[in-house]
Parts: structure tokens; sequence; C-alpha cells
């Protein structure tokens, strides 16, 4: 239980709400800020703007799981203010206050050391990017149904990167009779993708194995899909992007070669928002029970 808990919770999309929804059902304290659009109505939750929050009595702050921008700026889904994280806000809370995020940028690595705050990012979780590999290979399956003339099955199918959502893209299209070939830079890599089945290349000759390609699917967030692989690809080739933004796609150029090129991160908030959040709210418990018995121990 985390009766007692003060934790803020500060914009996010629908995924939040099952966040919301398991953490008021184990009897935490929530204060939402950028919430006032939001119908629902949580026992033990209060709607507040930024500046009525008492920060001094917070425990946990949760962001979304887009974090902030790179001034700070939050993303807000259910309210049209702006809400910005500063310094002196994060001072204002206990040294124990713990910051959730989805993802990090320069901006709260900077700001969480500089008030020695802890930073949590959750998709940096081998539970957490598991679980989301799921409802990510559903959208991407949707994706490639609604963006193309032809079926998976059979199709020539290129999955660059082998991270937990690259493992899990590739199997699912080659259970689903496609022609899978997966690109990765480390060996172990290969030597993997090579006993699943699949056939295996290395990133560097992606140039090279793109030429024969019905689908490819970038999960590296890093330009890899560059204008010269494009220049390589046959234009009726669509490109999948699931790395964050701005993905590893030059989506000008594919654009200028008449290749249909779609970036898709959050693909979980989108296709299944309340699976995603549900996985979200219950590492989220888990953690917070944790962080309240590490405290416990050392009174």
């Amino acid at each position: 239980m985390l009766t007692g808990l003060q934790i803020a919770v500060i914009g996010g999309d629908a995924r939040q709400l099952e966040v919301i929804r398991k953490l008021s059902e184990l009897d935490a304290k929530l204060s939402l800020i950028g919430f006032e659009q939001l119908d629902h109505v949580f026992s033990g939750v209060s709607k507040e703007k930024i500046t009525d929050v008492d920060f001094s009595d917070v425990d946990a702050i949760i962001l979304p799981i887009t974090g902030t921008d790179s001034n700070g700026r939050v993303e807000m889904i259910f309210s049209a203010e702006t809400v910005e994280i500063t310094e002196e806000m994060l001072l204002k809370t206990p040294s124990h206050c713990t910051i959730y995020t989805g993802i990090k940028n320069a901006f709260l690595e900077e700001i969480t050391k500089k008030v020695k705050r802890r930073l949590v990012m959750l998709f940096e979780r081998d539970d957490v990017a598991i679980y989301n590999s799921i409802p990510t290979v559903e959208g991407t399956i949707m994706m490639a149904i609604q963006h193309t003339e032809f079926t998976i099955h059979g199709s020539s199918v290129a999955v660059l990167g082998l991270g937990r959502v690259g493992m899990s893209v590739a199997r699912a299209f080659h259970h689903l009779g496609a022609k899978v070939k997966v690109g990765a830079r480390k060996t172990e890599h290969l030597a993997r993708i090579t006993e699943m089945g699949l056939q295996p290349f290395h990133l560097s000759d992606l140039d090279k194995e793109v030429r024969d390609i019905d689908i490819c699917i970038n999960t590296v967030p890093h330009l890899v899909v560059n204008a010269a692989v494009i220049q390589k690809m046959p234009t009726h080739t669509l490109i999948i992007d699931l790395a964050s933004k701005p993905g590893g796609t030059d989506f000008r150029y594919a654009e200028k070669r008449g290749i249909k090129a779609l970036l898709a991160p959050s693909l979980p908030g989108i296709v299944a928002p309340k699976s995603a959040g549900q996985i979200l709210g219950n590492v989220l418990a888990q953690l917070l029970e944790d962080d309240v018995l590490k405290r416990k121990e050392k009174l």
C-alpha cells in the first residue's frame, strides 16, 4: 500500500489515467496537474494548478512518458495551460523525492543532477520495454496493413535493430509469414538473429540490403535510414520508424522520392492506452512501494 504517500502527476496522455487509477487504489494521495479537462473521478485525487501544490510534501513526481521538452515544458493533453519543471520547484521537494519519466533528455538530466534529486527513466527498464513491445508490435502490424496494398505474408521485411522492441517486431512478422531480415551491429545480436531463424546483416550494409524490401521497420534512435539508403529502396517500400523522436529516418528525402515513411513513436499509447497505462501503473506502484520500504529501513 502507498498510504500517506504524496504524489504529483504532471501532464500526460490517456496512459496516465491507468497510472492514476492504480496509485489511487493503493491509497496514495495524488495531486493532478494539467488535468482540469478530465472528467474521471478518483478517490483521494485532487486536480490542482501547479502554483497551488505544496512541493515540500511531495514524495514523488510522475511526468509523462515523453518527459519534458528541451526547456522543461510538459506535454498537456487534458489541459490548455502550460506547465514547466523548474529548479525552484524541485528544490522545494524533500531530498528523497524521486522524479519518474518515460524517457530522459538533457534538460531533465541536468536539472535533477543540479538539485540532487533521483531521476528514474521507466523506458530504460527491461520489464517496461518488454511489456510495451506487445502493443508496439500490434500497432506496427496495424500500420503495415493500413498502408500497403499487399499481404504481410510473403513480403520482404527489414527490421533495423535487435533491441527489446526490434526482437519482438521481427519475431511477430516472421510468424505472420514475412521474409524477415534483421540489421544489427553487435556480433551477439547477429548471432541471436541467426538463432531465431532470421536473416542477419550488418547495418553498415544497409544500403545493399534494402534493394528488394517491401517494408522497413526501424527501431534505432539514430539516422540510419538516410538518403543514401532510401535512394536504393523500391518506391513501393513502406518505412515505419518506431524510434523516439525525431526517429532514424530522413523523412524529407523519403517524401521527395515518393516513399511513404511514418514516424510512429509511443505506439502503445495510441493503439492500446489502457494496457500501456496498466503496465506503467504496475511498475510505478512497485517502485514506489520499494522506495517507501527503503526509507522505513533507514529510520
